[in-house]
């Protein structure tokens, strides 16, 4: 693990670095890899990064293992070899790479924690996922478990454990069950408005060392900006200092 605290590009956090591995915090609207857009990306931006500080001649390995959503940031991990890049995607596949998210949103569900299991569909023409009835041909389950962490005015701070990696999967759920995120212009139209940043944070991520296979568990803190400011962060961290 690298001791130092650095960023790159030059505002990523770098959370944890060795010779197979690399995590970092990944800023809102950057994408995770490149897209029809063409601005910079998660994928690139770093693979740079690698090269000019290890003065790499040629291509830099970095494989991608997971995504987050454009609008989305936090705690995000890269692999540095093949073996590591097969190894941690075996981790996802097999649900052994925890994912731990927070979010703030519109309403206090009624339960303060509680498990959500949908079947979603994407409809790759339009970029949108919902939830449709069991048997719907191409959807596919959907888990996740939340609990109320904090409620201020009109909406709620809520820690989400994600079981499954579906594209949305947060924001469709959560919308689902009449709680849309705070900020998210797809799942909660009515009640956000334009230009509002989505209020959905990937804090903390958990796995196996793809060689060492110690549990590595990196952590992100979401801004202290609106809607994140109504809220303590020590709330966030006591939550997860009592799941660890």
């Amino acid at each position: 693990m690298s001791g130092e605290h650095r960023t790159v590009y030059p505002h990523i956090d770098v959370l944890f670095e060795d010779n197979h591995v690399l995590a970092v915090s990944k800023p809102v609207n950057i994408p995770s890899q490149e897209d029809a857009t063409g601005d910079p990306d998660m994928l690139t931006i770093l693979k740079q990064d690698l090269k000019e500080r290890y003065n790499k001649p040629g291509n830099v390995y970095l494989g991608l293992v997971h995504r987050l959503d454009r609008p989305v940031g936090g705690a995000m991990v890269f692999a540095k070899t093949s073996k590591a890049a097969s190894r941690l995607s075996e981790a996802v596949r097999s649900r052994s790479l925890r994912k731990r998210y927070v979010a703030v949103v519109h309403g206090i569900p009624s339960k303060a924690n509680g498990r959500l299991v949908d079947m979603l569909y994407k409809d790759s023409r339009t970029n949108t996922v919902s939830v449709v009835p069991k048997g719907t041909e191409g959807a596919k389950e959907a888990v996740l478990d939340y609990t109320v962490l904090a409620t201020n005015d009109k909406l709620s701070l809520v820690l989400i454990e994600l079981h499954t990696g579906r594209p949305h999967q947060i924001r469709v759920q959560l919308s689902q069950l009449g709680h849309p995120l705070y900020g998210d212009q797809k799942y909660g139209s009515r009640l956000n408005k334009a230009g509002q940043q989505i209020a959905l944070w990937s804090v903390q991520l958990g796995f196996p060392h793809p060689t060492s296979k110690e549990e590595i568990v990196i952590q992100a803190m979401p801004p202290a900006a609106h809607p994140w400011s109504l809220f303590q962060p020590e709330l966030i961290q006591r939550a997860l200092q009592l799941r660890d």
